[in-house]
């Protein structure tokens, strides 16, 4: 049945052979008029003639029966060819409704036979073939055409005109003189009908996927078209009664809530049509470029309908998704981002309130950024936050309490957490807190706006505290934060950026944002959640758990202040503190004198308030300090001073600070050298820029701020040397340069104090250092470092030699060295005399102190038979023992922990780069870097461990026969400490691991005798010496390749003695990870190699795994057994390749 009704609408929609419309040279009107006629009476004959078709005729006869719109009378070819489509389609549409309720009552009759689980189910009745989709496609498509959208009213709708040039020809064909009044009663009967096609789901398909357009404009003109009260021939016009037309209003709202919502905002869009006073367009590349403006009611009535679309569940999504859908390959245009933003955002006028609207569209906007599409994630994306920023900036009020209140409540709560639950604010609730956040304010790529600013500046210590968390622990919340922080750091202004920094360094007192009884605690989704904190009554755990928080929060801020690279934001933060510093210096002052007042007639609250005040003050002066600290010691001064300007600044406030120090103690400028010492540095400073090649006329401007400390020092200053050099560097920078600094009188040579201080500056020797006490050797080390140092915060702006002849002046301008051979050049260099060049580690000569130049220096001298020095004996080339290497050798005897580090990281590189002198000297290297090796601090020993290590490798025959004696039988220098030698052991076997690693193809060479000691050291009497031995074996084993052969018996018989036989732990799991690392250093070549070991390997290792009892050890076998299975599996299962091989026979 569904066949022949479909076969018969085939009949009345084919296209009709040319040899059926005549000879004669008809119009294309006419033969289309004719056609249709053809088709139509065609139809009719088979209809009464074919038996196939009599259910077809029955059907038919009973529908047309039914529909009292049909009309048989009518001389209108169209129509009467549209009503024998309706009538077929009625038709179809009542045999398919009857056949799917017959299958849905009765489905075991339908699958009759018997079906296996893998069958498919039974396809209901309503189902189409395409090609029987295709045939009813084309008879809704002439039911449009011809029935439909020519009766549409001008401006409703897009006109046939402007789909194709087919559609202007069918126009003037359905719109002629006589069929004017008939056009609303048509246009009804064919909307009707469609309707009850799209009843049926299967129709329905067919019906709105292709012509929802033209169905919506038809509903919203019969249903929604104000009546006309022109003249008589508009009554028979609007023939439709008021049921009728309200019928056409309910099945339009039926429609717009069954179809999907995207579609139908997009179809009431074009029914909007563009604004009347908009311009046309150009016709060319659109269907909608001709348009005209759509009547007002229309208008009113889409913009009221989409409003209600937009205000529904979901609503703005749909819109979004109507307006942005569509694009070329997913890209999102930016433009229209920002035009559907200012539509959202904008209340329209059919809403009943504005308050009304935005708290229903907020929430949406708001979850437009939850969105897993990553195709249109990006879209939604861009236009909830241009919504926001919009809404933010022009309805404060709105955006307060329907969005910015939603969006950061759960960071709120987190500064205000209520209830006794165990968690305060879920994980869920801060992750995606932050992650929207994240989107708003970073990702967008918004103008930064003020309201925005001040909305995330209310979260930011929360979002502070929250980075500090994950930076102690894995979390993937860590990157969202510190890019928020950097956002808001870099696009607020200087003084917003520079109070936040403020507040989150600890500067305003409790700033966690977070109540001190919660605190985050790792979520089971890699985030963070706020529980209450379990309180701790020892007073000595909260104290330390207080001050490393507050120590951990400052290195968290350092870190980030590093990452701004391009900004001045740390500069002047860094120059704020120290302003602060210079203020409290002389509110010390007053409160000093305050202290020193009569506290007798004061009440006992008064004395307590202003003891409570005191110590409130001092409180934050060491909060000052400590950020202070920090500043200086991670962030480089690269960071800090940036620009001229920054510089300036830093000199103000130090020259500030000093005049400060002058009015409250005079003397004590004098007497403290760690302040000569920075008023030397900071002139020194100054001096550097006023040298420069070029200072324009804009830093001379800058420098003005100098003018009056510098003033106050020349005249207040008790050291005459800064004096004179306040005074010139005034006169530099008042003249813009005219004056230089050799043209001012030249500071005393020689102040009473100065030979005192060259006399007693005075370094002991470390000989000396380890036979006195440790309180002694302390004591003795401040003093001599103290009396350096005010040696050299001393400098003079024009040098003379003793015999008045001037010599070549010695500038401020130049770098102060901090070193103590510095100390001694200027020393000797105001003494006229030249310090002679020692070799510090010749073992002929012992060591003195230079009490002249105030460093460690050694006495070249040789003794003779009777053990007396030669004080004549000096170097034969004088020439050979200048330059800076040498003073490298001097400086790495220097007891300044720093000064020596220095020093020895240069001669490392240059060993490195092959120094000529380094090169003939490497002996006396050695001897240095293995004296070093035994010092205590770390920064000292590692480098001489780099130093070995890169000695090594440049002259590994040598260098390495002595290591390896060392490491052997301990330290062999004189001086070695023996209490120490273990410790002195272990740092040369980290040598001979680096060693060993540098070696690369030189190891089957070069690592021959290290097998050796390291097999040797696995039988040490020490646990820790036989755990590195093996430590270092696997270094060197896994190198050797084909050359570890010979070794392989002797090295399997060690392992596996030391795995079932060793009582410590540590030596089982180093014996087991040498396995591992040989596994993995030979790879594929492990099979030739250890193929006569391999499998006792294996069963020590399995032997493990079973037996011992330290995880650690299991594990590392486990690991061992894995490299083992991979060897193995290529071994047996080699990868294919394919390759053709070509042979020349001979």
């Amino acid at each position: 049945m569904t066949s022949a009704i479909l076969s018969a609408l085939n009949v009345l929609t084919k296209p009709l052979e040319a040899s059926a419309v005549g000879d004669a040279q008809s119009s294309q009107q006419e033969a289309f008029m004719a056609a249709l006629q053809a088709n139509r009476a065609l139809l009719l004959e088979q209809l009464q003639c074919e038996t196939g078709l009599e259910e077809v005729r029955k059907l038919r006869e009973e529908v047309m029966a039914e529909a009292t719109w049909f009309s048989s009378d009518t001389e209108d070819a169209i129509w009467n060819f549209v009503q024998e489509c309706l009538l077929l389609l009625l038709a179809l549409a009542r045999h398919l409704s009857v056949q799917l309720a017959l299958f849905n009552q009765n489905p075991a009759v339908s699958a009759a036979r018997l079906r296996t689980p893998e069958m498919a189910p039974p396809l209901p009745p309503d189902v189409l073939s395409v090609t029987q989709q295709k045939t009813l496609g084309a008879a809704l498509q002439f039911v449009v055409s011809l029935g439909l959208s020519p009766y549409l009213a001008p401006g409703v709708g897009v006109p046939l005109g402007h789909r194709s040039a087919f559609g202007v020809m069918v126009g003037k064909l359905v719109l002629r003189g006589d069929v004017v009044p008939a056009m609303e009663r048509r246009l009804f009967t064919t909307s009707s009908v469609l309707i009850q096609l799209a009843e049926l789901s299967s129709l329905a398909t067919l019906v709105f996927t292709r012509h929802l357009g033209d169905v919506m404009a038809a509903l919203c003109q019969l249903g929604h078209r104000p009546h006309r009260s022109d003249g008589g021939s508009s009554k028979k016009e609007m023939a439709l009664s008021i049921e009728e037309r309200k019928t056409c209003r309910e099945a339009l709202q039926s429609i717009l809530g069954k179809v999907y919502q995207p579609i139908v905002v997009k179809e009431l869009l074009i029914l909007q049509g563009r604004p009347t006073k908009q311009p046309v367009p150009p016709a060319a590349g659109s269907s909608r470029a001709g348009l005209g403006a759509a009547p007002p009611w229309l208008r009113r009535l889409c913009g009221q309908l989409l409003s209600e679309r937009l205000m529904q569940p979901n609503g703005v999504q749909a819109v979004v998704r109507a307006i942005l859908d569509g694009g070329p390959g997913g890209d999102p245009d930016w433009r229209k981002c920002d035009s559907v933003a200012r539509i959202l955002a904008a209340c329209p006028q059919q809403s009943v309130s504005s308050d009304d609207y935005y708290r229903q569209v907020c929430p949406q906007i708001l979850d437009l950024l939850h969105l897993k599409d990553k195709l249109t994630a990006l879209q939604f994306q861009r236009v909830a936050t241009r919504v926001l920023v919009i809404i933010v900036e022009d309805k404060p009020q709105f955006a307060q309490q329907h969005l910015l209140t939603p969006l950061l409540g759960p960071l709120r709560r987190c500064a205000t957490p209520t209830g006794d639950s165990q968690v305060a604010v879920e994980e869920l609730e801060i992750t995606r807190c932050v992650e929207d956040v994240y989107k708003v304010w970073v990702l967008a790529g918004n103008s930064p706006s003020v309201p925005m600013l001040k909305a995330l500046e209310e979260v930011l210590p929360i979002l502070f505290t929250l980075l500090c968390f994950t930076k102690r622990n894995v979390s993937h919340l860590r990157a969202p934060c510190q890019e928020i922080l950097l956002w808001y750091l870099g696009h607020a202004e200087p003084f917003e950026a520079l109070s936040a920094l403020n507040q989150l360094s600890g500067l305003r007192g409790q700033t966690h944002g977070v109540p001190p009884h919660f605190h985050f605690t790792p979520g089971s989704e890699g985030g963070a959640r706020l529980t209450p904190k379990e309180t701790s009554s020892d007073e000595d755990d909260v104290l330390y758990e207080r001050l490393s928080e507050e120590q951990w929060r400052l290195d968290c801020l350092m870190q980030i202040l590093a990452e701004l690279k391009d900004s001045d934001l740390p500069g002047d933060f860094f120059l704020e503190l120290l302003q602060k510093l210079t203020s409290w210096t002389s509110e010390e002052d007053e409160e000093d004198q305050e202290v020193e007042a009569d506290t007798s007639s004061m009440t006992l609250l008064e004395v307590e308030q202003h003891l409570s005040g005191r110590a409130a003050g001092s409180g934050e002066r060491l909060a000052l300090l400590q950020v202070l600290a920090v500043v200086c010691d991670v962030l480089p001064y690269t960071l800090l001073l940036r620009k001229t300007t920054q510089v300036v600044d830093f000199m103000v406030s130090l020259l500030q600070r000093a005049c400060a120090g002058l009015e409250r103690s005079p003397a004590a400028a004098t007497e403290s050298p760690v302040e000569s010492q920075t008023l030397s540095m900071g002139m020194g400073l100054v001096a550097t820029m006023l040298s420069a090649p070029q200072v324009g006329a804009e830093d001379y401007a800058c420098m003005k701020r100098l003018l009056p400390p510098l003033e106050d020092l020349s005249q207040k200053h008790p050291d005459v040397v800064i004096q004179e050099l306040a005074s010139g560097l005034r006169a530099v920078i008042a003249t813009h340069g005219a004056c230089k600094l050799e043209d001012f009188p030249q500071a005393a040579r020689s102040s009473p104090d100065t030979a005192t201080m060259r006399n007693d500056s005075r370094v002991p020797s470390e000989t000396e250092l380890k036979t006195q006490p440790p309180r002694a050797r302390d004591s003795q080390l401040s003093q001599s470092s103290s009396r350096s140092a005010t040696v050299q915060s001393r400098p003079s702006p024009h040098v003379t030699r003793d015999n008045g002849a001037p010599a070549q002046p010695t500038h401020t301008s130049k770098p102060v060295r901090t070193q103590a051979g510095s100390v001694a050049g200027e020393t000797q260099a105001r003494d006229g005399t030249t310090p002679p060049r020692t070799d510090p580690l010749d073992p002929g000569q012992s060591r003195h102190t230079d009490t002249r130049g105030g460093r460690l220096a050694p006495e070249r001298g040789r003794t003779g038979g009777g053990g007396e020095r030669n004080p004549g004996a000096t170097t034969s080339d004088p020439a050979a023992s200048t330059g800076p290497f040498w003073d490298l050798l001097l400086e790495a005897c220097d007891p300044d922990v720093p000064t020596r580090a220095v020093a020895l990281r240069t001669l490392t590189r240059m060993v490195q780069e092959g120094d000529p002198a380094a090169v003939q000297a490497q002996e006396k290297v050695l001897v240095l870097f293995l004296e070093n090796l035994e010092h205590e601090d770390s920064f000292v020993y590692l480098s001489a461990i780099q130093g070995l290590a890169v000695l090594s490798d440049s002259f590994p025959e040598k260098i390495l026969q002595k290591l390896l004696e060392d490491f052997q039988r301990g330290p062999s220098l004189p001086s070695s400490d023996k209490e120490r030698s273990l410790e002195t052991r272990l740092k040369v076997g980290e040598v001979l691991m680096r060693a060993s690693r540098a070696m690369g193809e030189l190891t089957p060479h070069l690592g021959r005798p290290l097998i050796g000691v390291f097999l040797q050291g696995t039988r040490d009497r020490d646990q820790t010496v036989r755990a590195s031995c093996l430590s270092n074996l696997g270094e060197v084993c896994q190198r050797l390749d084909y050359a570890l052969g010979p070794l392989a018996q002797e090295l399997s018989c060690c392992l596996t003695a030391l795995i079932k036989t060793e009582k410590e732990a540590e030596v089982r799991r180093a014996a087991v990870h040498v396995i591992t690392m040989l596994l993995r250093g030979l790879s594929d070549k492990t099979t030739q190699i250890l193929g006569d070991v391999l499998l006792d390997l294996y069963r020590a290792l399995k032997w493990v795994v079973r037996s011992d009892r330290d995880d650690v050890t299991v594990l590392h076998a486990q690991l061992a057994l894995e490299e083992l299975d991979d060897v193995m599996k290529k071994f047996i299962f080699p990868q294919q390749k394919l390759e053709k091989k070509i042979v020349v026979l001979p």
